[in-house]
């Protein structure tokens, strides 16, 4: 590895542009960048190192993590660091037992309970944007695209959803990452009141394919945040 570094020489390697570059130096996720007599950026190996860092974290992780690990790392927090990125990776996984749970739960007859919440025709959007693990402003928002429909309690005007309407609640919260688009999702929650799993079951499986590949990149990021920590250790010690 060659000793400095222009912006362009390394916008170039990652495939971005300067100014990106320079983004990240201003949100104070690189170590201080030396400047020419001419007011010239130097870019050091260990830049080089934290913005390849940076580029492989954003693959697998969102933009506000990132930002927050690396500016740990920058402050020598480097176990906080570490716990961040380990909380997504425990995050991922209860995603992926969420969605194997609710395949299964979503063939099941005898839905009565969910998580040990007892299930009944009659829920408000309170309790079903509980057990679904989503705002209530996402279930409202369904609900005006036409994906779902409540009734009105007859007392107090509230919204009540019944049995099928929290499987497709459900449904939608598990999918909503994979299927892009209000139509196609439609298709698929017509399929659901015919009973039809076969393109439900192809629905959630590649929900649990996207679950891997980020799962694959989390830990690419993790690679190269560790070569990271460790190239900044040697820079910080000397050594």
């Amino acid at each position: 590895m060659q000793n400095t570094y222009t912006p362009a020489q390394i916008a170039n390697a990652l495939n971005v542009s300067t100014t990106t570059l320079r983004r990240y130096e201003e949100q104070g996720l690189i170590p201080d960048v030396p400047r020419t007599t001419g007011n010239h950026r130097t870019y050091m190996p260990i830049h080089c190192r934290a913005f390849m860092t940076i580029r492989s974290l954003l693959k697998g992780y969102e933009i506000p993590v990132v930002y927050d690990v690396m500016r740990k790392i920058r402050s020598g927090d480097v176990i906080h660091a570490l716990w961040l990125l380990n909380h997504q990776l425990h995050q991922i996984q209860e995603e992926k037992q969420r969605v194997e749970e609710i395949l299964a739960m979503i063939k099941n007859t005898d839905f009565t309970t969910y998580r040990n919440v007892k299930i009944t025709n009659a829920m408000s959007i309170g309790k079903v944007a509980e057990i679904a693990g989503v705002n209530t402003s996402a279930i409202r928002h369904w609900e005006k695209e036409g994906l779902i429909r409540s009734e009105r309690d007859n007392d107090n005007g509230y919204r009540i959803f019944t049995v099928p309407e929290l499987r497709k609640i459900l449904v939608i919260s598990s999918l909503r990452r994979t299927i892009y688009y209000i139509e196609n999702m439609k298709q698929l929650l017509d399929d659901l009141d015919l009973h039809s799993y076969s393109k439900i079951d192809r629905s959630f499986q590649l929900a649990l394919q996207n679950l891997n590949q980020q799962l694959t990149m989390k830990f690419a990021g993790i690679a190269e945040i560790m070569k990271y920590i460790d190239f900044y250790k040697i820079e910080k010690d000397g050594t």
